[in-house]
C-alpha cells in the first residue's frame, strides 16, 4: 500500500458510496450554489450560538450522506471527522449525536482530505466496511476564535480570506457503485516564517506545492495523469504563489487543469470575500458537491484534490509563533459497478 516515501495506493479502490453538502447563504449565492444539497437562508440555523450552528451543519451533512449511501447509520464502523474549533468540538459533538465509533482529526483546512484518506485506508485494509469522512466550518465561529468576532466589524486587508460556512461528508465503502479513492499523499509540515493570520494563502502555498511534488514523485507520474489538480483554499494570493513555485520547480502543470477551491465557491467580483474562500468546509463542499458530480457524469476521469491547512492556534499567534502549514492529497477516479 505504501508508495514511495509518503503516499498510499488503494488497490481495492474504496467507493465513495454517498456524499452530502450543507452550506450557508453566502455559499448559496456563489457560482456553485445549485450543486449543494442544502442551502440555509441564514447563519444561525435556528441555534443560539455560532458553535451550535456549525455542529448542526455537520450533523445534517452526515445524516444526509448516510441516506444517499443507502445504508443505515448503524452500519457505519467509524466516523472520521475534524474541524477548526478548539478541541474539534463541532465534530466531536456531532459524533455524540451520531453515536458512531469516532476518530477525531485535526489538519486545519486540510482536514477534508485527511479524513477522506484515513477513511479510505480503513476500508482498503479491511478495518471497516463503511466509514464516514466529514468536516465543517462556520464563518462566525472561525472569525470569533482566530481573529475578531463578526460583531466587531473589523476591516480586513485584501490578503484575508472568507471562511466558508458549510459541511461536507462522504460514506466510503468496500463495495458498491460510485467514484473511487485510488491514491493519497500525506503532507509534511512546512513553515516559511509567515506570522500574519490575514495572509493564510501565502503561508499555505509552499505546503501545497511540496505535496503535489511528493505525489508525482512517489507514483512516478506527471500532472497530465489527472484531468484536474485542485488545491484547497489558497485563494488569489496563495494560488498565484503556488503557480510561481510550481513553474520554478519545473512541474509541467500545463498538462492539466490547475484550480483552487477557494477561487471556485464565490464570485470574487460580486461577493465581498477579500482574496477568496478558506475553512475546512471549503474543499469539502466543493469536492463533495461540485467536483464529484463532474466525475460521475464523465467530465473528469481522474482528479487530485490537495487540501491545504494552516496549523496555527490563537495561542501560538499570541505568542508570536510563525504559521506551520500542511497539505494532503487524495486522488479520485470515475466509479466502478456494484
Amino acid at each position: 500500500m505504501l508508495k514511495g516515501y509518503q503516499s498510499w495506493s488503494f488497490e481495492k479502490k474504496p467507493v465513495i458510496l454517498g456524499t452530502a453538502t450543507v452550506v450557508g447563504p453566502e455559499e448559496g449565492k456563489g457560482p456553485l450554489g445549485d450543486e449543494f444539497d442544502i442551502v440555509h437562508g441564514d447563519l444561525t440555523l435556528e441555534q443560539d450560538s455560532w458553535e451550535k450552528s456549525e455542529r448542526k451543519l455537520m450533523e445534517q451533512a452526515a445524516e444526509l450522506a448516510v441516506k444517499h449511501a443507502g445504508i443505515q447509520k448503524e452500519s457505519l464502523n467509524f466516523y472520521v471527522g475534524g474541524d477548526l474549533m478548539n478541541q474539534i468540538i463541532s465534530s466531536s459533538f456531532a459524533a455524540r449525536t451520531l453515536g458512531v465509533p469516532y476518530v477525531g482529526m485535526f489538519g486545519a483546512c486540510s482536514t477534508s482530505m485527511e479524513t477522506l484518506a484515513t477513511a479510505a485506508m480503513l476500508v482498503n485494509s479491511g478495518s471497516a466496511h463503511y466509514a464516514l469522512a466529514g468536516t465543517c466550518s462556520h464563518n462566525c465561529t472561525v472569525e470569533k476564535q482566530f481573529r475578531y468576532p463578526t460583531e466587531y466589524g473589523s476591516q480586513k486587508p485584501p490578503t484575508a480570506q472568507y471562511t466558508v460556512t458549510g459541511a461536507g461528508a462522504a460514506v466510503i465503502s468496500s463495495r458498491g457503485k460510485g467514484p473511487v479513492v485510488s491514491r493519497a499523499t500525506i503532507g509534511r509540515v512546512m513553515d516559511m516564517g509567515i506570522k500574519d493570520p490575514f495572509n493564510m494563502g501565502a503561508a499555505m502555498a509552499p505546503a501545497a506545492v511540496d505535496t503535489i511534488q511528493a505525489h508525482l514523485r512517489d507514483f512516478q507520474i506527471q500532472p497530465g495523469e489527472y484531468d484536474l489538480i485542485v488545491t484547497g483554499d489558497l485563494a488569489t494570493v496563495g494560488y498565484s504563489i503556488a503557480c510561481e513555485l510550481l513553474e520554478k520547480h519545473k512541474v509541467p502543470m500545463q498538462q492539466t487543469q490547475f484550480k483552487d477551491c477557494g477561487l471556485m465557491i464565490y464570485d470574487l467580483e460580486k461577493q465581498q470575500v477579500q482574496a477568496g474562500a478558506s475553512g475546512c468546509g471549503c474543499s469539502a463542499v466543493v469536492t463533495y458537491g461540485h467536483l464529484l458530480k463532474k466525475v460521475i457524469n464523465g467530465e473528469f476521469n481522474k482528479i487530485l484534490v490537495v487540501a491545504t491547512g494552516a496549523l496555527l492556534s490563537p495561542l501560538s499567534y499570541q505568542q508570536g509563533e510563525s504559521i506551520p502549514c500542511i497539505a494532503h492529497a487524495v486522488a479520485i477516479e470515475s466509479g466502478k459497478g456494484a
